[in-house]
């Protein structure tokens, strides 16, 4: 078993891969930033920084931990390596869970937006001035694929040159690379006051969210009111998809006309009468005379209780809009280029051959398959009534345990799925792990398999009969009830047949097949 990480230990003077801690600069709830210095390898002295000052974030695991948090981390590993450009800070070096997470980053030394919202309402000059520099830095990312998702002024600092840097990568999505929290959870992710009201809905693929988050952060630089107070359940995140905030002017009445038609644009419900790219927005920051005015720049009043109410009923257990069949049909299109998705489903707890099987069979389908995409899947039993048990007997998280031990299983795998690219590049999120915790391992594992369009499953099947006629089989219930392949390994059988000729995830020939005890198509 690979031995876990534990959060202990860190202090000024230690020595992780070559980085020396210096100085702890920040202790936030989720991670701890240090600021750092390379090491000759060979002398242990302190290498010239050649002017680029790192710092190191190092998550703080505690025992019991919100999973979130530690995929949120994974998240923002993954996606770091692919930015580039100065609106993000340069990515340096990472590190596995299964060894000591962190990331090693340029730091940079100008202040975070957060400070001058004590000073809010600003002159609005000077709120335009802000937005048209987070607007450009938006605007660069989307173009590198990745919508941030937690836009707020502590994830905004300003490099002494004056861009907008965009920091805190941990619930971003990037359209080349597996979302991992969406896979996993089914809550809104994003903080309170910012969040868009299709995050809410748990659409994360909508680069306009940032735009609602961006007029959000407006509105409180030019009122020094937050536009919809600090909610914190889900019941309070929805009224943002009925109830329209306090118009600026209203709070302040010298705020430009302009101004308030900016900031109620990027603050529509409905991302279509948003502004459609964070350009736009930065071009009519930029040109206040050239801003075409409409009815929100005259808007004194939120509206009358008739049509918030008619907005209300309407979002009464409102859905993310239908797709269309064209949409439906580019989607396809866009799954078939990308490849198949093959989930490998492990009880960790099982006998070692049966392991290796498993390990051993999926191997040969991703050699047939090379453009598939691997998610390792183990489950973590929750009880369905009473407290879990999160934590083992030194007070380290089980969830973060299971991780390690899923990772450590597969990186024999991880050689087929590189495919020759370099690590940090996109094709590193062909591999993910996943640790869900549910009282029902099959219905996790068919839920899991059906939100994300799984093409194919391959799982172990329990070792004695008698284990499986007493306790059930999981294996059968998936097999029975997932909409996608499974294929079931056994240990001491012949491997499933028609697998050395597979030409497609899916197609492994009849139910009766020889060693698997379940197989059905997609």
């Amino acid at each position: 078993m690979p031995k876990l990480w534990t959060p202990a230990g860190l202090e000024a003077g230690r020595v992780i891969d070559g980085f020396r801690l210096e100085e702890r600069l920040h202790q936030g709830g989720m991670a701890t930033l240090w600021r750092v210095s390379r090491v000759d390898p060979e002398t242990g002295g302190v290498l010239p920084d050649d002017g680029l000052p790192l710092i190191m974030k190092v998550p703080r695991i505690k025992g019991g931990e919100d999973p979130a948090s530690i995929v949120g981390f994974e998240v923002e590993q993954m996606i770091m390596p692919a930015l580039s450009g100065p609106h993000v800070p340069r990515f340096v070096a990472k590190g596995d869970f299964t060894r000591q997470p962190y990331i090693v980053m340029e730091r940079i030394p100008g202040e975070s937006l957060r400070p001058l919202l004590d000073s809010a309402p600003l002159p609005p000059e000077e709120v335009a001035f802000i937005g048209i520099r987070v607007a450009t830095a938006l605007q660069a990312l989307h173009r590198q694929h990745v919508i941030h998702l937690d836009i707020k002024p502590s994830n905004i600092v300003f490099r002494t040159s004056g861009e907008a840097v965009l920091v805190d990568f941990g619930l971003s999505r990037h359209d080349h690379l597996p979302d991992l929290l969406d896979e996993e959870f089914t809550l809104p992710m994003g903080t309170g006051p910012y969040i868009s009201p299709e995050q809410v809905q748990f659409v994360r693929d909508d680069p306009r969210s940032d735009l609602f988050a961006l007029g959000a952060m407006l509105y409180h630089l030019a009122t020094g009111e937050r536009a919809f107070g600090s909610p914190s359940s889900v019941r309070g995140l929805r009224k943002r998809l009925w109830a329209d905030p306090v118009p600026p002017r209203a709070i302040r009445p010298d705020l430009p006309p302009w101004l308030q038609e900016v900031i109620l644009r990027c603050l529509e419900v409905d991302p279509a009468r948003r502004y459609q790219s964070a350009a736009q927005v930065a071009l009519d920051l930029q040109q206040p005379a050239q801003v075409v005015l409409t009815a929100r720049a005259q808007r004194l009043h939120t509206d009358g209780t008739g049509r918030r109410f008619r907005r209300w009923f309407k979002a009464l257990g409102a859905e993310p809009p239908a797709r269309t069949p064209a949409a439906t049909a580019n989607a396809a299109g866009e799954q078939l280029e990308r490849g198949a998705v093959l989930v490998v489903a492990v009880d960790l707890g099982a006998h070692q051959p049966l392991l290796d099987k498993l390990r051993a069979t999926v191997r040969r389908i991703v050699e047939i398959e090379p453009g598939a995409r691997l998610a390792c899947v183990t489950v973590m039993r929750t009880a369905r009534i009473g407290m879990d048990q999160l934590t083992d007997r030194e007070g380290n998280s089980l969830h973060l345990r299971l991780l390690v031990e899923l990772k450590h299983w597969a990186r024999p795998l991880e050689q087929a799925l590189q495919g020759g690219a370099q690590p940090g590049t996109v094709n590193e999120g062909r591999l993910t792990f996943h640790v869900l915790e549910a009282p029902d391992v099959s219905a996790a594992l068919v839920d899991f398999a059906n939100r994300n369009q799984v093409d194919h499953i391959v799982m172990g099947a329990r070792g004695s009969s008698a284990v499986r006629r007493y306790l059930g089989s999981v294996s059968a219930q998936v097999v029975a009830q997932a909409g996608c392949s499974v294929t079931v390994v056994r240990v001491g059988e012949t491997t499933p047949q028609g697998l050395d000729a597979l030409d497609a995830l899916g197609s492994l020939g009849p139910p009766d097949a020889p060693g698997a005890s379940g197989r059905r198509g997609g």
